[in-house]
């Protein structure tokens, strides 16, 4: 019984000091749950999903005249289409570049494929630019 209890001891005294020295890979994915509930991005992606737009939050962003494309291909525009988009994205303000891309979305409307990398790139651009 006592060799029991000693090797129990020495268990839970590992598991203390393993616990108290371990140090997380920063560059490690956080486990789902821990995803879940956080509400920070998780770096895995070009543009943080995290940053979703909330129920209550804005659809249109002066741009009602896009919804005539709603169900259509995003390869499927012509370039006077594309220009339309291209000319609401230049004209949002940095903050609200990700939040627009997402509304399209929630109204079913697909960005061209051609503005895509344009639409990421003043994402990213918007969430470098943002005091820490």
């Amino acid at each position: 019984m006592t060799g029991a209890l000693i090797i129990l001891g020495v268990l839970v005294l590992t598991g203390v000091i393993l616990k108290l020295t371990h140090r997380p890979d920063p560059s490690a994915a956080p486990r789902t749950e821990e995803r879940a509930e956080s509400d920070e991005c998780c770096g895995l992606h070009a543009v943080c999903e995290k940053k979703a737009v909330s129920a209550d939050g804005p659809l249109y962003f002066d741009d009602e005249e896009l919804d005539r494309y709603k169900g259509r291909a995003g390869g499927s525009y012509d370039d006077d289409e594309i220009e339309q988009f291209r000319n609401v994205l230049y004209t949002l303000l940095p903050e609200d570049v990700f939040a627009w891309g997402a509304a399209l979305g929630r109204r079913g409307i697909e960005l061209p494929e051609t503005l895509r990398d344009e639409w990421v790139m003043l994402c990213e651009e918007s969430s470098a630019n943002k005091p820490s």
